[in-house]
């Protein structure tokens, strides 16, 4: 297993749209090319989903035509469903990602609809990405825990990623998204979906809820997982559990692979002025430690 590790940064998609306070597309192209200045090889830009139930990203378009997009860097989009894939495909969009869930109880009230009719949903769209030679990544939620069922069968984890993997996804994010996962859960969780799953299409995405988020992921990286999701400064919150941290910060995750020797080809440094500038105009603390700490040294 190489020693380099992929890191996907959510933090202009998945962060932004959990924020309270919408930004302007101007304030969410300048973050995307600040993030991609300081190295990171994949910044989510964007979703096209209903504006009516995520107003925050109601600009994607607007914030993809106004970007300046580094050589080599990947700047995926989330889409829920056709009418979403054909807008990425009209903006130009060389990326998608789709999702789904573990979770039937989840999959109902975010989707409406069941695991099984969520992916023929999904098969649609991946069928349309592949013919017009879009790669989709896949987000599967709730792979831990679920706010309504409680702990996720890692059983039930494994065929949606099988599932999703026949599809033709290239890379499937596995989410503990009210981060409830403990380490030992973690590895067991990944050990098993590499059992049908190739690990080096796996990526983790850990919320920090219970502080347990960069313990999960170095149980994960022991387990052969080379692909992390984290999101600057730790943007977003988490809508399942009241005043609960959301995304585990990029900058808390960058440090500990420099300690732990493993090469991310991200400036540390810069990531904390540009963690810190995002908090600054969103108006609220960095959430993320090793930031606050870079920046106060600095």
């Amino acid at each position: 297993m190489n020693d380099f590790v992929t890191i996907v940064e959510v933090g202009p998609r998945d962060g932004l749209q959990n924020e309270k306070l919408k930004l302007s597309a101007a304030t969410k192209i300048e973050l995307i090319e600040r993030l991609a200045q300081c190295g990171l090889p994949v910044v989510e830009a964007g979703s096209f989903v209903s504006p009516k139930w995520v107003p925050q990203m109601a600009d994607t378009a607007e914030v993809l035509k106004g970007l300046k997009t580094l050589p080599g860097t990947r700047y995926p989009v989330l889409v829920p469903n056709m009418a979403g894939f054909e807008l990425a495909a009209d903006a130009g969009e060389k990326e998608i990602a789709v999702f789904t869930a573990a979770s039937e109880s989840f999959s109902q009230r975010n989707t409406n609809c069941s695991i099984n009719e969520s992916i023929k949903r999904l098969d649609q769209v991946a069928r349309a990405a592949q013919s017009s030679g879009i790669k989709v990544r896949a987000y599967v939620s709730c792979v831990l825990g679920c706010p309504y069922e409680g702990a996720i069968k890692t059983k039930v984890v494994s065929e949606v990623c099988l599932k999703l993997n026949q599809l033709g996804c290239a890379e499937i994010s596995l989410g503990d998204t009210i981060g409830v996962g403990t380490p030992a859960l973690a590895n067991a969780l990944i050990q098993t979906v590499s059992s049908v799953v190739p690990v080096e299409q796996l990526a983790v995405h850990f919320h920090d809820t219970y502080g347990q988020a960069l313990a999960n992921i170095l149980a994960c990286l022991d387990a052969g997982i080379r692909i992390i999701d984290s999101s600057g400064a730790g943007l977003g919150g988490c809508p399942y559990a009241n005043g609960a941290t959301g995304n585990v910060a990029t900058e808390d995750v960058v440090y500990m692979l420099q300690g732990l020797g493993l090469d991310t080809g991200i400036d540390l440094s810069e990531l904390a002025k540009t963690g810190n500038w995002i908090s600054n105009q969103l108006q609220r603390p960095n959430n993320s430690k090793a930031g606050v700490a870079l920046n106060h040294s600095n």
